[in-house]
């Protein structure tokens, strides 16, 4: 019992550290005691933090991970892995790298106004105060990337062209034509109408005080110091100790232990089976021509392709109201939280991916979003909406969060936190899912659905072939145009997106095979009794971990339904 409860003792004390150290993600998580702050970033904070992880990680390693029962002990293995990660991230400096035309913390603060409280007159007097500090973090920002740049972690070229469109729009005259503006112009209800002039006066304030000269700041040393300083190759391999670090970031998100030329090898299979089934299509249509010339045809036919947002964003609302009605099919336990569809933001649209989601406020105060990009409609195809759609909100990964977020007996860090390989992987999987419920009935959304399954076996051999064998950007980008349908605009944002974030592709295709290869495994074993609601409830029973921990957990309950 002592050291059971030593252990929880730690967990807790952990999680107080990490809400503390980054409010933004407290609040995210619906903890509101830290509402009013910002992270500290410095050199001397990275150090802070990196000491604290490997305290902790001691204090793991002297619990008896033996006297504890089972669930404890998935804690244990899940907690060390995670303290390991987090560590090893510390220790290769990957914070010196932190801002990217797909993303960094200069876009992603500019979601704060859709994810912080604002209810009370409280909530506002917080949201001000984050504003007002938010010129001292861009700062701090700063002088970390002038660190990296004297100690060799210059950011590819590549990953920052562009960048600077993404800020401009924040460089308002006026504090109303800001993003954060937009709480004061609709007040709720709770707030004191004596006080919105005050709080609206407040913001306008820290808008034109904090909020734009620290977006001018960045501007003007992206412009004048970090966009001269950046390096021409693209490999992770090149930054100091890159080869160590970049094969730390494949065990950092796939969860496994395999070399980048075993993953690569993997992509190319998974490549050439994909590339048959496209084939197959290719000729089911009676298209006449080859697979190079059905990608151009669906890039340029217009009858794939719609003409404005709303139009957009209905057809995805019809398949996901049409998912809806299939999930008891599928699930035998589904999440209470909801979800809905948004545009992507225009300040970041031009840059970042076809879509994307945010989970929900672990308070339940905001539902799950899943953002849907309008701009460049002519990117935007329909015969992927399908697979896309199931991938980012249901079965995929709204489906998956929003019921992790519902284990209330589990610890927080697993509540919260995210395991790429477990939770893209799923996502990855639950595409196909869409075959056994009735969707993929038009062959070009079926060859829609194959060219995202493309798409994440071309990440293998290009995220391995950029950051460890040698390959360039163009070699990249020319290999994606002649393997997916995918337009040439969304191709080159995706390989920048490489580039900046080494290794996180890996996580979807391996994620996926070995969800596929658990479920193969219990469909031979079981034959007729083999309960498709019931495997994916062990799969997503213990929410998102390691992929070695799921197989352990799917083996088990094979063995258990074998006996039965």
């Amino acid at each position: 019992m002592q050291v059971a409860s030593q252990f929880r003792q730690l967990l807790e004390d952990e999680w107080e550290f990490v809400i503390q150290d980054d409010p933004l993600y407290a609040t995210q998580c619906g903890d509101h005691r830290y509402d009013d702050r910002l992270p500290l970033v410095s050199e001397a904070d990275y150090a802070r933090r990196l000491d604290s992880m490997r305290a902790f990680r001691n204090r793991l390693r002297a619990i008896d991970r033996d006297a504890l029962d089972r669930k404890e002990r998935l804690n244990y293995d899940i907690f060390g892995l995670v303290l390991d990660n987090e560590i090893g991230e510390l220790e290769f400096r990957a914070y010196r790298l932190p801002i990217a035309k797909v993303g960094g913390f200069h876009s992603s603060f500019a979601d704060l106004p859709e994810y912080a409280p604002l209810e009370t007159q409280k909530d506002y007097e917080n949201y001000i105060a984050r504003l007002t500090a938010f010129k001292a973090y861009v700062e701090g920002h700063i002088g970390v990337m002038r660190t990296g740049i004297r100690e060799g972690y210059a950011p590819p070229r590549a990953t920052l062209e562009g960048v600077e469109d993404a800020i401009r729009p924040h460089l308002v005259e006026e504090a109303s034509r800001s993003v954060f503006f937009k709480p004061f112009e609709n007040f709720p209800k709770s707030i004191d109408p004596a006080e919105q002039p005050r709080l609206a006066e407040a913001g306008r304030n820290a808008i034109l005080g904090s909020i734009v000269p620290g977006y001018r700041a960045l501007l003007t040393f992206l412009v004048d110091e970090y966009l001269p300083a950046a390096r021409a190759d693209v490999a992770a391999s090149s930054l100091p100790n890159g080869r160590a670090f970049y094969e730390h970031r494949v065990r950092y998100f796939t969860t496994l232990d395999v070399s980048p030329q075993i993953i690569h090898d993997i992509g190319l299979a998974e490549v050439k089976r994909i590339r048959s089934e496209m084939e197959d299509i290719v000729r089911r249509v009676g298209f006449q021509g080859g697979l190079r010339d059905f990608i151009q045809f669906l890039r340029t036919d217009g009858r794939f392709y719609v003409d404005a947002p709303d139009a957009l964003m209905k057809e995805v609302a019809l398949i996901l109201k049409k998912m809806d009605g299939e999930l008891p099919r599928l699930f035998k336990t589904l999440p209470r939280t909801p979800y809905g569809i948004k545009p992507v933001p225009d300040y970041i649209a031009p840059f970042t991916t076809t879509a994307y989601y945010f989970p929900p406020v672990g308070d339940g105060s905001r539902a799950g979003i899943y953002y849907v990009n309008t701009y460049d409609l002519k990117s935007r195809p329909l015969y992927e909406l399908e697979a896309l759609s199931l991938h980012e909100a249901v079965p995929g990964h709204h489906l998956q969060i929003a019921l992790q977020q519902e284990i209330e007996d589990m610890p927080k860090f697993r509540r919260f936190g995210w395991i790429t390989a477990f939770g893209e992987g799923w996502a990855l999987y639950t595409e196909r899912l869409g075959l056994e419920v009735g969707f993929y009935q038009d062959p070009y959304s079926d060859f829609g659905r194959l060219t995202y399954d493309m798409w994440r076996a071309c990440r293998l051999v290009v995220d391995t072939g950029m950051h460890a064998l040698g390959w360039t950007r163009l070699q990249a980008i020319d290999f994606m145009a002649d393997n997916t349908a995918l337009t040439l605009l969304n191709i080159a944002n995706e390989v920048d997106r490489y580039i900046a974030w080494p290794g996180q592709a890996l996580a979807y295709k391996m994620g996926e095979l070995k969800i596929r290869e658990l479920r193969a495994l219990c469909e031979r074993e079981l034959g007729a009794r083999f309960d498709l609601r019931e495997f994916h409830d062990v799969v997503l029973r213990d929410g998102g971990v390691p992929l070695a921990v799921l197989e352990a957990s799917v083996k088990t309950w094979l063995t258990e339904r074998r006996g039965t």
